[in-house]
C-alpha cells in the first residue's frame, strides 16, 4: 500500500457554542439526553454525533425523526440501536448489522451459523465481481436472525434486508421461505440463511 489511513475516533464539537450558559449537562464529552433526546434543558432536543455513538448519518437521521415526532405530540417507537446497520465504501464494500459471532457467544448464546461465497452466485460471476461472502447468525434456541455481515459488491445495499429481519425478530422458517429473484446478488443472503441450518442446496 502506498498510505495508510488511521482514524482514531470521533469527540463531539460542543465546545464555545454556550452549552455552559444555558446549563446544559454532558457526559465524557457528548450531550446528555434521556430517551426521546431531550437535553436537561427542557425544551431542547440533541440528536446525532453530539450525543456519542454510533456516529453515523443514518443513525442521526432516525433519532431526528424521534424527536420531532416526539416535540410534536406523537408518541414514536424507540430506535433500535440492535439493528443499525454499519457500512464502509470500499471495494469490496463491507456492512454489518447486529451481533458478531464473538459478540453472541459472550452473552452466552447458542447460535447458528450460515456462510456463503460470492464465487458461487451466478450474477456476481456474470458481472466479474466474485469476492466476498455473506455470513448470518441466528440464535439456535429462538431460530431468530441476530447478526448478518456481508463482504462484496453492493454490500451495503444487500443489508437493509437482514436489518428489517433482526428489526422484526424473525425467524430462520420465515427468512428461508422468501423467494429471491435469479440472477441476483441477493440470492447469495438466501442461500447463506439455508446454510445456518444445514439446507444449503447450492455451496
Amino acid at each position: 500500500a502506498d498510505y495508510t489511513l488511521m482514524a482514531i475516533g470521533v469527540r463531539a464539537n460542543v465546545e464555545n457554542i454556550g452549552l455552559d450558559k444555558i446549563g446544559m449537562e454532558l457526559d465524557s464529552g457528548w450531550i446528555k439526553v434521556n430517551g426521546d433526546y431531550e437535553t436537561n434543558v427542557s425544551g431542547v432536543y440533541a440528536i446525532g454525533d453530539v450525543i456519542g455513538n454510533p456516529c453515523l448519518a443514518h443513525v442521526a437521521s432516525a433519532e431526528g425523526v424521534h424527536a420531532v415526532e416526539k416535540i410534536a405530540g406523537q408518541n414514536p417507537p424507540p430506535v433500535n440501536y440492535e439493528a443499525i446497520p454499519a457500512c464502509t465504501y470500499c471495494k469490496p464494500q463491507v456492512a454489518s448489522v447486529g451481533l458478531t459471532e464473538k459478540k453472541a457467544i459472550e452473552k452466552g448464546l447458542e447460535i447458528a451459523v450460515g456462510k456463503f461465497h460470492f464465487r458461487a452466485n451466478g450474477k456476481s460471476l456474470a458481472s466479474g465481481e466474485f469476492d466476498g461472502f455473506v455470513k448470518v447468525i441466528f440464535d439456535s434456541k429462538t431460530d431468530q436472525l441476530i447478526g448478518a455481515h456481508i463482504i462484496g459488491s453492493e454490500a451495503t445495499e444487500l443489508i437493509p434486508e437482514l436489518t428489517l429481519a433482526i428489526m422484526n425478530k424473525m425467524t430462520f422458517v420465515e427468512l428461508k421461505n422468501s423467494i429471491h429473484a435469479h440472477p441476483t446478488l441477493s440470492e447469495a443472503v438466501k442461500e447463506a440463511i439455508h446454510d445456518a441450518y444445514g439446507e444449503a442446496i447450492h455451496k
